[in-house]
């Protein structure tokens, strides 16, 4: 573990935005960053994200992507308008591709997947204009990624089995069982 404190210490605006549903992951995450020289705001649906940007736009800006009440997308563009030179990290529990390449196209600079450790999002946050964040320390698994992904179309399925199996090209058994087991670490 490396120590990224002295970096934020140097920055002007240490405001930052924390969106998440989750209450435990949020509180953990938000303590966590304020140690490490940040001021976070949080808060846990896309309605309260929206009156804290309205109140004061933050120079930094740690979104889940799937909300009870929306898409931390409309997040990102309500700071991006406020605030241009914010920087923005999406989160979210559901890594795949296509909401990676939508998070970027509305404006944030990085993407990562539940449970991010602290040091990866302060890496991400703090990451040079243009230059990539080093990668993280412990991610996903395959089998997690595989897992994942089956569980984000089961979900836009409306937990359609047989649905699910033919957009996955699967036969439904295999998926049912698949969908019984545990997610993999």
């Amino acid at each position: 573990m490396t120590d990224l404190s002295s970096d934020v210490a140097d920055l002007t605006d240490k405001s930052l935005l924390l969106l998440d549903d989750d209450a435990p992951l949020r509180t953990r995450l938000g303590r966590a960053l304020e140690q490490r020289g940040f001021e976070p705001v949080l808060v846990g649906s896309v309605a309260e994200a929206l009156s804290a940007v309205r109140s004061q736009a933050p120079a930094y800006a740690v979104l889940d992507m799937r909300l009870d009440d929306g898409s931390g997308l409309k997040v990102v563009e309500a700071v991006r308008d406020a605030r241009p030179d914010a920087k923005i990290i999406m989160l979210t529990g559901y890594g795949n591709i296509a909401t990676a390449v939508q998070a970027v196209k509305a404006g944030a600079v990085d993407y990562l997947s539940k449970p991010a450790d602290a040091d990866d999002v302060v890496r991400a946050l703090l990451a040079k204009s243009g230059g990539a964040a080093a990668p993280p320390e412990n991610p996903m698994s395959a089998d997690r990624v595989r897992w994942e992904h089956i569980q984000r179309v089961y979900e836009l399925c409306n937990h359609n089995v047989s649905e699910t199996a033919r957009r996955l090209n699967m036969h439904r058994r295999t998926l049912q069982r698949i969908l019984a087991k545990r997610a993999p670490r």
